[in-house]
């Protein structure tokens, strides 16, 4: 603002305008309640209010609203003209400024020296941030199911957890990951994400491909599972690890388990057929989800790969 003081007794008073209120902010906050972006699909544009003038009296104009986006922790900021990344959010209430609102302007108080001591023009404001951003989330689960369709994904997080997933006898029945918290001992608890399957050459977007192979990046151990009847289980196992990991390598740092489903389908004889073909490097138990074969010992192998206590079992 451009003002002069003028009081009883005081006619020339030096220049007291205000500065300008900056522009309200768009601002993302991690909420651990939230596990979908579903809330802001249809909400296009997000608008955050102008800042408000300066005053006589040195007095500030008020900042604009800031918009407040709550997200699920995982989500993924981009610029969508560049496929940049600008920022993630990871943390319960972790905020973080997406596009900031413009500065306020200078009131002509500032620009007052000796030889000009009744400036008569104020800086102005500068223009809002306009641009396009979009969410991505990742899922944040402590073990990630990673097969082929039809390997009992589904069918496993339905037996140890409260979750609900679609199952049918067709491929990519799973076309959303789903999550479930299964119990351990102790009131403990763990989170297992059911990725949809993955195909050979998922890596360059086939099948489901990119859309949610993003999401075995975030879990801490990732568990492969293969069907019992396989024509050659360790070939199977091979092509879904060479899918991860050419799709980011830096997933062959993560603990990998492997899990050979349907193990009522064969007998002791053929388990023991199958074993010397599996590295001894690779934490490895025949499950049933049907019959419950195996399942008390892979939560106790997902609790020690989780969080090394070898002394609890369940």
């Amino acid at each position: 603002m451009v003002h002069f003081r003028r009081e009883k007794y005081i006619a020339k008073g030096g220049p007291d305008g205000g500065n300008g209120g900056r522009g309200g902010h768009i601002i993302l906050k991690g909420n651990r309640n939230l596990w979908t972006l579903l809330h802001l699909k249809y909400r296009k544009h997000v608008l955050a209010s102008n800042g408000k003038g300066g005053g006589s009296a040195l007095k500030t104009g008020a900042s604009g609203k800031d918009v407040i986006l709550d997200v699920p922790l995982g989500t993924i900021a981009k610029n969508a003209e560049t496929g940049k990344v600008i920022c993630e959010v990871l943390t319960h209430n972790q905020t973080i400024i997406l596009t900031p609102g413009g500065r306020g302007g200078l009131g002509n108080t500032h620009f007052k020296s000796a030889t000009n001591q009744a400036p008569l023009h104020a800086q102005p404001g500068e223009e809002g941030k306009e641009d396009w951003n979009i969410l991505e989330l990742k899922l944040l689960a402590d073990v990630g199911l990673v097969g082929f369709p039809n390997a009992g994904k589904s069918t496993l997080l339905a037996s140890v957890s409260e979750a609900k997933p679609k199952i049918a006898n067709y491929a990519f029945t799973t076309l959303v990951p789903n999550l479930g918290i299964v119990s351990y001992h102790n009131s403990q608890s763990f989170v297992m994400a059911d990725i949809p399957g993955i195909i050979k050459n998922a890596h360059k977007g086939k099948g489901l491909g990119h859309r949610f192979l993003r999401h075995i990046e975030r879990n801490a151990v990732l568990l492969f599972m293969v069907s019992a009847d396989s024509d050659d289980i360790m070939k199977e196992y091979q092509i879904l690890l060479n899918e991860c990991l050419t799709y980011n390598k830096e997933l062959k740092y993560k603990q990998r388990l492997l899990a050979i489903t349907k193990a009522d389908l064969v007998d002791e004889e053929l388990k023991e057929l199958l074993l010397p073909n599996i590295p001894k490097d690779l934490p490895h138990i025949f499950i049933s989800a049907l019959t419950q074969e195996g399942i008390p010992e892979l939560k106790n192998m997902i609790w020690k790969s989780l969080v090394g206590d070898e002394d609890e079992e369940f």
